[in-house]
């Protein structure tokens, strides 16, 4: 019977679609490809060389999970080849190379991690700057094109897990690792994307540390919404205070105006939905004009938003009537 493992191509094609179409030198020669039989498959475009002993086959249409697998290749100290009889437990159960199990981060000698481990875990949207990967130690590979290598001696196995079969460090340790790098010299994110990073992990449901999950959301969103007033020079609003027997985020009460920051865990399901809807029925039967922004239309359209409530806060007098202006 023809035995697959015996055709080095096969082999190599099989791990590369483990890992998002991606595969090392180390692991090119595991199968029994040589120098030169790797060399010979470049000239014939089989292998396309993504960085120094990282290959895409076929082609180079790589996906985001096969730039960040080809990043974590190149960086790790075996570059994804393992001993004989070795193997690694992935985050979903198992052991696909059989033997004792290795660590994620034994196997690898890297994971990816600060902006593009957010990315991963979705917490941030999708970049094309280079790709964020942590090994152990302060020594390591030299600086490679396309990657951002970081070295931490705080890097543990503990710290690394595996997502879509790419060793990423956990949720926790993405956020202490983006918190590291929003001040200073080596300020990678802002401020404002560590706080969405956070809320988003939140809303995930993913296990990240005590405080984080504590930071409530409301809070942030109090902020951003302030600093929109600020920078579009709006009227400051009374923050919190109750109209009638209702808690509302922002009030203009001469303009008798209440505006509402939705967030997503706050905001979500049946029962929030009826009940928010009702509280506004309430507000304007006592004469308040209620406008709900979402806490992405903060983050990504704040001019918009500014642009709504200028007119509204310059013709609204305190009986709630609109006024008119003169012709000149």
């Amino acid at each position: 019977m023809y035995d697959r493992r015996a055709n080095p191509d096969i082999a190599a094609a099989a791990i590369a679609a483990r890992q998002h179409g991606v595969v090392s030198v180390g692991q090119l020669r595991r199968v029994g490809l040589d120098k030169h039989g790797v060399r010979h498959r470049v000239r014939v475009g089989r292998l396309h060389c993504v960085h120094r002993g990282v290959y895409a086959l076929g082609h180079l249409a790589l996906s985001a999970e096969g730039r960040w697998t080809a990043a974590v290749l190149a960086a790790g100290t075996r570059g994804g080849a393992v001993r004989k009889g070795a193997g690694y437990a992935d985050a979903a159960g198992g052991d696909p190379l059989g033997g004792p199990t290795m660590s994620v981060l034994e196997y690898w000698g890297a994971a990816l991690s600060h902006r593009s481990a957010a990315e991963l875990w979705g917490l941030l949207g999708s970049g094309n700057g280079p790709v964020d990967v942590s090994i152990p130690g302060d020594t390591g590979r030299a600086r490679r094109s396309g990657i951002r290598l970081h070295r931490s001696r705080l890097l543990l196995p503990a710290a690394v897990t595996s997502r879509n079969g790419i060793p990423v460090t956990t949720p926790a340790g993405t956020i202490s690792d983006l918190r590291r790098v929003s001040t200073g010299k080596r300020r990678l994110i802002t401020p404002r994307e560590l706080r969405r990073a956070i809320r988003q992990a939140n809303v995930l449901g993913l296990p990240i540390e005590e405080g984080d999950r504590r930071k409530r959301e409301r809070s942030d969103l109090e902020e951003d919404f302030l600093a929109l007033c600020c920078r579009h020079r709006l009227p400051a609003p009374e923050v919190n205070v109750r109209v009638g027997e209702h808690l509302v985020d922002f009030l203009w009460r001469e303009k008798r105006l209440v505006v509402e920051t939705d967030g997503y865990i706050y905001h979500r399901g049946r029962a929030a939905f009826e009940d928010d809807r009702t509280r506004d029925l309430d507000l304007r039967r006592l004469g308040y004009d209620v406008m709900h922004f979402a806490d992405s239309q903060i983050d990504q359209e704040p001019a918009q938003i500014a642009a709504v409530l200028r007119p509204r806060l310059a013709t609204f007098p305190s009986n709630g009537r609109e006024t008119r202006q003169a012709a000149p």
